[in-house]
């Protein structure tokens, strides 16, 4: 039989992005163990509801730990105690009879609050369409095993393509930074073949278009490594370096070129 527990929940309430936000105090009872995060505030959004009021704000989609919607701050930490776990992966029976537990949105500039637990991620989708594509002819789809790709990098670019654009690197990082994301996004195109063509040209504009939007720098907290419900590993980050690097010396030396 499964356990059912009594919980206190404060969750941020905030009308809009003008509004300041307060958090607000709620109690629930008879919380199965076997519920998943997302469907404990499904409850709790019946339960107001039903009182006539107004229910809680939060993101969700495939509640399958794929599309990167469901993210929360739940007792400080992004997508709640238990590692590489989405929220709506996470079961309630992380938590314990009478345990208090306090829910807010992802806390950054660059992340605006649309509502209670619902921040604007649009930044994400505007790093990748900075840079984050092939503009060069291709000619029709080609078979995948025409292109040989040595096993070690197509693994490192599956590790990298397993980012779902949550978010939760961002709300662990003390500085806001979204270096680990960008640095993803970038690792599984350069390692392919297919991704080398702008392989450069693509580091600098999504960087560029990283900075513009807000984002903070990265000094190695390697609290964005901890928080990724995907585990995806903070060395794509001194990859991202690296091109970078290679990016700004090639613009050095073409601007040098055409002085001559």
């Amino acid at each position: 039989m499964a356990k059912t527990m009594k919980l206190t929940l404060n969750i941020w309430r905030q009308k809009g992005g003008t509004d300041p936000g307060r958090f607000e105090r709620h109690e629930l009872s008879d919380v199965s163990e076997h519920m998943s995060f997302l469907e404990m505030l499904d409850v709790l959004n019946e339960k107001l509801l039903a009182e006539g009021k107004d229910p809680v704000a939060f993101d969700h989609d495939c509640r399958e730990g794929i599309c990167g919607m469901c993210g929360m701050v739940i007792n400080g930490r992004p997508h709640g105690p238990q590692e590489a776990t989405t929220t709506c992966q996470l079961h309630m029976r992380q938590f314990h009879d009478g345990d208090e537990i306090t829910i807010e949105p992802w806390r950054a500039t660059a992340f605006p609050v649309i509502k209670d637990l619902v921040v604007n991620r649009g930044a994400f989708d505007r790093i990748i369409q900075a840079g984050g594509y092939i503009s060069v002819r291709t000619g029709a789809a080609r078979d995948a095993n025409e292109i040989p790709v040595p096993k070690p990098d197509a693994d490192l670019a599956m590790d990298a393509a397993q980012c779902i654009g949550c978010g939760a690197c961002v709300a662990a990082c003390p500085n806001a930074s979204a270096n680990l994301f960008v640095a993803a996004k970038l690792a599984h195109l350069s390692l392919l073949p297919q991704g080398q063509p702008e392989r450069y040209d693509r580091v600098r504009k999504m960087v560029a278009q990283m900075d513009a939007e807000g984002f903070g720098h990265c000094t190695n907290h390697y609290e964005c490594m901890a928080a990724c419900p995907k585990e995806i590993d903070v060395e794509f980050i001194a990859k991202m370096n690296r091109d970078m690097l290679k990016a700004m010396v090639g613009e050095r030396d073409e601007v040098a070129s055409r002085k001559k």
